[in-house]
């Protein structure tokens, strides 16, 4: 057991947890964005990003440091806290990201380890191999070979009360992730990034970003806290969440902005072809695209704090925030899924990323509350959320009489089966003293879609699979062939659409 990490709340595999980081004497609550930053460019204060913005933890570079004369030593003398004016949690990462760019670095994780131990940093990171993606699989694993040996050099370090992590490799083979997780999940390390995700998340790979994180927590203990290397854009965290991570890290807030760059939720904007802004942070409240345009402070005759690009990576940092607090909100309510599904409509790579954390709904049932306050049926994904498999897996718990009639009408009111149940798509059959209990209390479309047809007649087959004996009769409101075909031989099937009921 980690006793530095509680999992408070859960919905889907999200969490609402607590990460008590020693070093530091605090407790960051996650899912948690930890800006990035550039020891040699400061775009948004520290202190601001805590004060103006909520940040209980930021990422820094101790590779960067270390190799910089002109700050090395200052960070050395006055401690990475104080020379960022950060009181928060404060996260170094080793060099990996700067060897996976320029093929080789000079430092070892035993020698960055005690410099990240030295200058204060809360959670230290070893000097793992982030293997690109797609990338020969003897590479793959000839380089977690390489990370697995940086976790043993940096468990054998001292590090007193620092945090270090664990990074999580495998390129995209989803069963080295596996292995690596496992592997990492028995060191005595304790946060555990699934790393070389960037390329992926640049080119909008998400399915793919969610299969590795799925692979990775299923070699990782359940009461590891994972974090998600490079991922920071509002557009996908819910969907980060709900696939199992916990931290973030972003620098997108300030690459963005120094490219012109304006986030949302629902993807990226460019400010030169903006003419409003969808957005009431107070930089959107404030500017119009065409003042933030003509700022400029950055020549020496304006204020610095108003340039285009600190406001941008504001504005960019605000709308972040925000929606890690949507998301938290989403997780306490419920509804986690929902988001992720409003989210999926933005951009059809967050429609593969759901579709594709869909195909794990076995997994994210394991974690799923049992009873939540409502589930609303938006789109054909709705009906492969784990409710829906939990429902059709209870079926065979039910006792079942020998003659059933299961109808999406109402109860004839006169009729010789032994009882009358309900059947609603997606969850299919179930006994109407059950109406009122979650998830059959879901607020769904009166015109069913066929994904949630083929739902409930798979219900219905999990019934009769179950009950070999019972005679089972099927009313539906004019099914599509593929949900009839669903429905086992077995079972008696009548359209009521066509027997006018």
């Amino acid at each position: 057991m980690r006793d530095h990490f509680e999992i408070r709340d859960h919905d889907a595999a999200g969490r609402i947890g607590r990460l008590e980081v020693p070093r530091a004497g605090v407790t960051v609550e996650t899912p948690a964005l930890l800006p990035v930053v550039n020891p040699n460019v400061l775009t948004v204060e520290p202190r601001r990003l805590a004060e103006e913005f909520g940040a209980e933890m930021l990422i820094t570079n101790s590779y960067i440091i270390r190799s910089t004369d002109r700050i090395r030593d200052r960070v050395l003398e006055k401690g990475l806290h104080d020379f960022l004016g950060f009181d928060g949690a404060i996260m170094t990462d080793s060099g990996s990201f700067q060897l996976a760019e320029y093929g080789d670095i000079d430092v070892t994780t035993e020698e960055i380890i005690e410099f990240q131990r030295e200058i204060g940093s809360d959670v230290a990171t070893p000097v793992d191999v982030p293997t690109p993606p797609d990338v020969d699989r003897e590479r793959a694993e000839r380089e977690l070979g390489t990370t697995k040996q940086a976790l043993a050099d940096a468990e054998a370090a001292e590090t007193g009360d620092m945090l270090v992590n664990a990074p999580v490799q495998g390129a995209t083979y989803p069963d080295l992730r596996e292995e690596a997780g496992r592997h990492a999940s028995a060191t005595d390390l304790d946060v555990f990034p699934v790393g070389a995700m960037v390329p992926l998340l640049n080119s909008y790979r998400y399915a793919e970003v969610v299969e590795a994180v799925r692979a990775a927590k299923r070699g990782l203990a359940p009461d590891a806290p994972v974090h998600l290397f490079g991922a920071g854009h509002p557009m996908m965290l819910a969907l980060a969440v709900a696939a199992g991570c916990d931290l973030f890290d972003s620098a997108a807030y300030a690459l963005m902005a120094r490219d012109g760059r304006y986030l949302t939720v629902s993807g990226t904007e460019h400010l030169e072809e903006m003419e409003y802004f969808p957005c009431s942070c107070p930089v959107c409240a404030e500017h119009t695209p065409a003042e933030l345009r003509v700022l400029d402070g950055s020549d020496g005759g304006g204020d610095a704090d108003q340039s285009t690009e600190v406001l941008l990576a504001e504005h960019n940092l605000h709308v972040t925030f925000e929606e890690l607090r949507r998301v938290k909100a989403a997780i306490r309510s419920g509804n986690l899924l929902q988001l992720v599904d409003r989210r999926a409509r933005g951009h059809p790579a967050m429609l593969d990323g759901l579709r594709t954390l869909l195909d794990h709904a076995d997994e994210l049932e394991e974690t799923d509350p049992v009873s939540k306050d409502a589930f609303f049926y938006t789109s054909h994904e709705s009906a492969r959320r784990p409710e829906v498999r939990r429902h059709h897996d209870r079926l065979s718990r039910l006792a079942v009489p020998d003659r059933l009639l299961l109808t999406e009408s109402d109860a004839p009111s006169e009729h010789d089966y032994d009882a009358v149940w309900r059947v609603k798509p997606p969850f299919g059959p179930f006994p109407r003293a059950l109406s009122e209990t979650y998830p059959l209390t879901a607020e769904v479309p009166e015109r069913s879609d066929g994904a949630a047809q083929v739902a409930a007649a798979e219900g219905v087959a999990s019934l009769a699979d179950a009950n070999p004996e019972a005679e089972l009769t099927l009313g539906h409101d004019d099914w599509v062939p593929r949900a009839v075909d669903a429905v086992p031989d077995r079972v008696e099937t009548e359209n009521l659409r066509h027997l006018g009921r």
